[in-house]
């Protein structure tokens, strides 16, 4: 079962889930922008929201614009803390090295994403406990291909 939380919105429209069972909302932009390749630029989507406490939402790239144009968001996910009443701004990178990318006023630029966001007490300690990762971080697991050469 998805539990549904009460967000109270100030938008020209409202974030839309385009599918039954999908996880982010589509924001769309609210002003029509060129960004030239390799280039990043700041999108107003026109929303401000009121999350409860003990929520956070997150902006994140779309799957289609990332894979046809190379668009993606410089800082993803976005974060979106339940005490931020301004309007939600995308940060919109176009890593195409050749062509530009015109957002039109409308587009769908990113989804939003809300989740549980539980408060941390962070305690001192001398050392942690173990673990069976360990201290193992990046490249750690190794690396191998689907032809069996590393």
């Amino acid at each position: 079962m998805t539990d549904i939380v009460d967000v109270p919105i100030v938008a020209p429209g409202v974030p839309v889930y385009a599918h039954p069972g999908d996880a982010g909302a589509d924001l769309v932009a609210a002003e029509s922008v060129l960004i030239a390749p390799g280039e990043r630029a700041l999108v107003g989507t026109g929303v401000r929201i009121a999350l409860p406490d003990g929520y956070a939402a997150f902006v994140v790239p779309r799957s289609g614009l990332a894979a046809k144009h190379g668009i993606t968001i410089v800082n993803a996910p976005g974060t979106i803390d339940a005490g931020y009443r301004g309007e939600i701004r995308v940060a919109l990178l176009n890593t195409d090295a050749r062509e530009a990318y015109r957002v039109a006023e409308g587009d769908r630029i990113a989804q939003l994403i809300l989740m549980p966001v539980p408060r941390a007490r962070f305690i001192p300690v001398d050392e942690l406990p173990e673990s069976a990762r360990g201290e193992g971080g990046f490249g750690s697991t190794g690396y191998e291909t689907t032809r069996g050469v590393a």
